[in-house]
């Protein structure tokens, strides 16, 4: 597996955990409670003191449904928070599908950039991120928030996602991208049912062959709160399923990824290390 360069205390040994911080008003769990660009550079600093490696600064939601929004407001929402974090030591990802928010990100301190799209939106980003250098996660990507939920449609959701990865990643690295910068993350939520997102948490070790580092997004996501629904089908509140993403990040980080996104850093900062001795002690360390 290649080696990626975010370089964190313990980093070797044990999953990372990435905390979010959704500088939008409209995100699905969290959306406005950091709108706000103090709040947002205070929230990244608790994260950080909870246990949190990376702090991942979005500014535009990608919830089912959702509307995009400008250019303009991108930066202005995303690159303050960034800088300012950056200028107290926090490594930052931005989380972005536009080329030109990623270039400005980096140039305020962001050390990784995280596109859903895989570089399918922007087809620039991966020759911007080929030129900074820095870490690229290429998820899973069918289409945008609009219409995503129509393209759900898979024979074999493993196979096929593998396939359409890999292709991906073929075509980051004919762009300039080195093999070193790319972590994979099988897109959970996006364009998948729940059953498609469960057949890949249990393929992590299968994902984890085609070469690169995983990072896993399953926080609060909805198949979590439909797993849990209540006796009459009324799935749990997303706020509410911060339990059962502890079980997910346990056993991802088991299972071999590299670095979970979570919402409520602290107890999968724990959770991370409980999976990383049970690990160890398996291997007789």
């Amino acid at each position: 597996m290649t080696s990626v360069p975010i370089n964190v205390p313990g980093g070797a040994e044990r999953c990372l955990v990435m905390g979010v911080v959704n500088v939008t008003p409209d995100s699905f769990s969290d959306g406005g409670l950091w709108f706000d660009e103090a709040a947002a550079i205070s929230h990244g600093l608790e994260l950080v003191g909870e246990g949190a490696d990376i702090v991942d600064v979005g500014g535009e939601s990608t919830r089912p449904g959702a509307a995009r929004v400008s250019l303009e407001e991108e930066l202005a929402r995303v690159v303050p928070v960034i800088s300012a974090l950056a200028a107290e030591g926090v490594t930052v990802s931005v989380d972005t599908m536009r080329a030109e928010v990623a270039r400005a990100a980096v140039e305020a301190g962001a050390r990784l950039v995280n596109d859903v799209s895989g570089g399918l939106a922007d087809p620039e980003m991966p020759r911007v991120v080929a030129a900074t250098g820095v870490p690229y996660v290429v998820m899973h990507w069918r289409g945008h928030s609009h219409d995503m939920e129509t393209r759900a449609v898979y024979t074999d959701v493993v196979t096929e996602v593998r396939e359409e990865l890999s292709k991906r990643v073929n075509l980051v690295l004919a762009e300039g991208v080195a093999e070193e910068q790319i972590v994979l993350d099988p897109g959970l939520g996006f364009a998948k049912t729940a059953e498609h997102n469960w057949a890949l948490l249990a393929a992590i070790p299968q994902l984890a062959e085609l070469g690169y580092p995983l990072l896993i997004g399953a926080s609060r996501k909805r198949f979590l709160g439909r797993l849990l629904a209540a006796p009459d089908g009324t799935p749990r509140p997303f706020s509410r399923s911060d339990d059962a993403t502890l079980a997910v990040t346990a056993l991802a980080a088991h299972a071999g990824a590299w670095c979970v996104r979570v919402h409520e850093v602290g107890p999968n900062a724990d959770a991370v290390r409980v999976a990383a001795a049970w690990k160890r002690a398996g291997a007789g360390t």
